[in-house]
């Protein structure tokens, strides 16, 4: 969600001070970095999961205010639109059988919320994109009441002068001769609000943080392709992932001549591999002017003289208005301070036992990828890692990804011939249970036998029930019912039947 907004209104000797202040923030970084004096825990698992509402229809449900009320559970939280909730999964150890602990913890908190919202008239759905939702739900009444992104929206529309364009041309539907495009234009960030995400953090020692944000920029494209579960915008069938392309566009400051330009946007892969955490922060503050330019009473360096932990309030603000896919975060927890890796690639997965592999897949992988020896970034170009990233949200299963010593290949093919056996060793260094590992790692080994994903099940559903004579609407509509039953069942979505 993001820090909370006090201010309503922002003025030029605002972002002044505020961009003064983050370069205080940034000394006082320099400063701990150097003294190396962050907290380091054992390998946990953190996880933030989106989740749209909605109602008897299968319609969005434009009620999480209410909602949340009636749960009353502080792990759950607002989000950009009156359709979104956001569940915080509090940070859990890896080792032993602990993650099946929290597969079931995390289901039975997911179980108990939807019943009480089922109370009131909402439904919880776990999905990349609603496909019910429609162009009149991004109208600014659906913002959800909370100041931070009310001024959101207005500073990047105030940034960007016009309105929003989102353009896409999607992967062909299964029987389907041409590809579906949209072209629209829209007045609010609600869009972004469409994107619901699985957001998986590690907490890292500075020294580290580096090989590991490098692994992980490596690895994101193949995680878009193998979990890949928002295949329909507005009624189109586009990208497999639609959250990558349209979280780019819809949060995007800006207009065309500075596109034009090679202005940076905020919504950023990023443009190198990186040698410190530093390099990151310093980025954000030297090519992104500020969104929520709120500045807090702190003056960092006068804390860490006293021999105090700074919040380095004006940093976190702004480093939360910077949209990497894979973020640095600072945080302090209890008088500690401390460094997180944020991934920001996954979608709401088809089932929580999904969600679970797709995070066990990713921890392993990527502690195995920044401990190697010879590293994977140091054989491909940044550029190939990007590219990577926009192949397998727009193609899936059927992308051609290049990676190291064996060139262009499928996303299933990479993952079953080169990186399981590297997510069951780095899985293993970090303390997780052979029987943890063959769970998990195996729903990752037959979602690529089987080459379906989330996305895969629900477009090939969507085209059966076309063929059968309904019109794309009710065909979405169809296919959510039966999403939100399978959801249930506790299978994961590559033994999904189809019909």
């Amino acid at each position: 969600m993001g820090d909370e907004v006090r201010q309503e209104r922002f003025t030029r000797q605002d972002r002044q001070r505020f961009r003064r202040k983050v370069q205080d923030c940034l000394e006082a970084l320099a400063t701990m970095l150097a003294d190396d004096t962050f907290a380091v825990d054992e390998p946990r698992v953190g996880m933030e999961i989106e989740l749209n509402l909605v109602k008897d229809d299968l319609t969005p449900s434009m009620a999480n205010m209410d909602v949340l009320e009636e749960i009353a559970d502080p792990d759950y939280q607002t989000e950009l639109g009156r359709f979104n909730i956001e569940l915080n999964v509090a940070p859990k150890r890896m080792a032993d059988n602990e993650l099946i602990d929290l597969e079931d913890e995390l289901r039975r908190s997911l179980n108990a919320a939807d019943a009480r919202a089922r109370r009131i008239g909402s439904r919880f759905v776990m999905i990349g994109m609603l496909p019910t939702l429609e162009q009149r739900n991004f109208d600014a009444r659906w913002i959800s009441p909370n100041p931070r992104y009310g001024l959101l929206d207005e500073q990047i529309f105030a940034a960007r002068g016009e309105d929003m364009a989102i353009e896409l041309t999607g992967a062909r539907m299964p029987g389907a001769f041409d590809a579906e495009v949209i072209d629209i234009e829209c007045d609010t960030i609600l869009p972004e609000a469409a994107c619901t995400s699985t957001q998986l953090h590690l907490q890292v020692a500075p020294t580290e943080f580096a090989a590991y944000w490098n692994a992980a920029q490596a690895l994101a494209g193949v995680q878009v392709a193998l979990a890949a579960n928002s295949p329909f915008f507005i009624g189109r069938a586009l990208w497999h992932e639609n959250r990558i392309p349209v979280f780019e566009q819809a949060t995007d400051t800006r207009p065309l001549e500075l596109k034009n330009q090679g202005v940076r946007p905020r919504v950023w892969f990023g443009e190198r591999w990186i040698t410190s955490i530093f390099d990151l922060f310093e980025e954000n503050s030297r090519y992104f002017p500020a969104l929520l330019p709120e500045c807090s009473d702190e003056d960092p360096r006068q804390v860490l003289d006293d021999g105090g932990v700074p919040t380095l309030a004006e940093l976190r603000m702004h480093n939360g208005t910077v949209y990497r896919w894979n973020r640095p975060v600072y945080d302090t927890v209890d008088g500690q301070h401390h460094i997180r890796l944020e991934n920001r690639v996954l979608p709401a997965a088809p089932s929580v036992l999904d969600a679970m592999a797709d995070a066990a897949f990713y921890y392993g992988t990527l502690r195995s990828l920044a401990k190697a020896d010879r590293p994977v970034w140091t054989q491909m170009s940044f550029d190939a890692a990007s590219e990577n990233l926009h192949a397998g949200a727009h193609g899936a299963f059927d992308a051609r990804l290049y990676w190291p010593e064996v060139g262009w290949i499928t996303p299933q093919e990479l993952v079953l011939r080169r990186l399981l056996p590297l997510a069951d060793a780095g899985l293993a260094d970090l303390g997780v249970a052979a029987q943890t590992r063959d769970r998990y790692l195996g729903v990752i080994e037959g979602r690529c036998l089987a080459a379906q994903s989330g996305s895969v099940w629900q477009r090939a559903s969507v085209a059966a029930r076309e063929e059968a004579g309904q019109e794309r609407p009710t065909a979405l509509t169809g296919m959510l019912g039966d999403y939100l039953e399978l959801m249930h069942s506790g299978e994961p979505v590559h033994r999904w039947p189809l019909g």
